[in-house]
């Protein structure tokens, strides 16, 4: 028979061991769909995580990149992702509309003057005024901002340049350079080194779409079954989004960090944070201006009709900020 201490020693590795398994155990996994995944609005749970945020709200994120709306809808929609980030309102009120099984969880980026439009600098293109039915005109992917902004460039300023869809920013500056587009799109950081150079100069701002200004453009959007069955940990993760919104404006170490992912300079993020992506921007507590979002996306096509409010209610599912 072994010694009674022999036994509580034993019993006191066992211990801790099994209550670090259960508190491995018990973070919840969620996966995420984020278009641009490397722009600096949709950092939060890239950086959140990396900085251990999540994995104090008992959370672990398996963060997959997309290339725009269109895709991180269809994620959600299928059930391979629980949430999507970076995904335009109206985008998801069209899909909503016609029965696919997606919620708004809550507001990821208000106002339009992050997103810019550029042309090589020698090109004839000065302004959007001065682009003919000839000349392109890019965005995403259909049902993202970048996409409702285009359409609002038509409807609003009257533009004439054909929208098309190419991708992220990558490679919409590949097709801009090499002239198979005419104008490109972008969100900072990505191109701010170009400009600054001189390859490349904006030519419209989504700002300049009256509109959409001080208006809730893209959100993030969750999974019906998901919220029903993982409601708990979605809920958490929305508190660990707004504390990694916080973290990322507040501590030196985040801008840091994302300049080592983007192989940037820090003086040029902190330059693009700035001038793009004001800390207000990234508020997630409440949809602004829903009753003109409702009716932009109808007068852009994006719905047939305005969403009722008890629709909107069932799409909105925004936990309130914990006090």
């Amino acid at each position: 028979m072994k010694p009674f201490k022999s036994i509580v020693g034993a019993l006191g590795l066992i211990v801790p061991l099994a209550l670090g398994m259960t508190a491995a155990l018990a973070e919840d996994q969620l996966k995420l769909a984020i278009g641009q995944i490397n722009n600096w609005e949709n950092q939060p749970p890239t950086l959140g995580q990396d900085a251990g945020i999540f994995k104090k709200h008992g959370l672990v994120l398996e963060n997959v990149g997309t290339q725009g709306a269109g895709e991180t809808i269809q994620a959600v929609i299928s059930g391979s992702a629980d949430i999507g980030a970076g995904v335009g309102a109206a985008g998801v009120m069209r899909a909503f509309s016609k029965g696919a099984p997606v919620r708004i969880l809550a507001p990821a980026f208000t106002g339009t003057g992050d997103l810019y439009w550029y042309v090589k600098s020698d090109s004839k293109i000065q302004s959007l005024k001065d682009a003919t039915g000839d000349n392109t005109i890019a965005y995403s992917t259909n049902g993202s901002s970048s996409n409702n902004i285009v359409v609002a460039f038509a409807s609003e300023l009257g533009l004439k340049a054909k929208p098309t869809a190419t991708g992220g920013p990558p490679g919409t500056l590949t097709g801009v350079m090499s002239g198979q587009i005419d104008i490109g799109w972008a969100a900072p950081p990505f191109g701010i080194k170009e400009i600054n150079e001189g390859k490349i100069r904006i030519v419209a701002r989504g700002s300049d779409v009256p509109s959409l200004r001080g208006q809730t453009v893209r959100v993030l959007l969750v999974n019906a079954e998901s919220w029903k069955t993982k409601r708990a940990a979605i809920e958490r993760f929305v508190e660990g989004y707004r504390e990694a919104v916080d973290w990322m404006y507040a501590d030196p170490k985040a801008v840091e960090m994302y300049s080592v992912k983007m192989k940037l300079p820090v003086d040029l993020l902190k330059e693009s944070m700035a001038k793009f992506q004001p800390k207000e921007a990234l508020q997630s507590d409440e949809f602004k201006d829903l009753d003109g979002a409702v009716r932009d996306a109808v007068s852009l096509k994006f719905l047939d009709k305005p969403l009722t409010k008890e629709q909107l209610s069932e799409l909105i599912v925004t936990p309130p900020r914990k006090k």
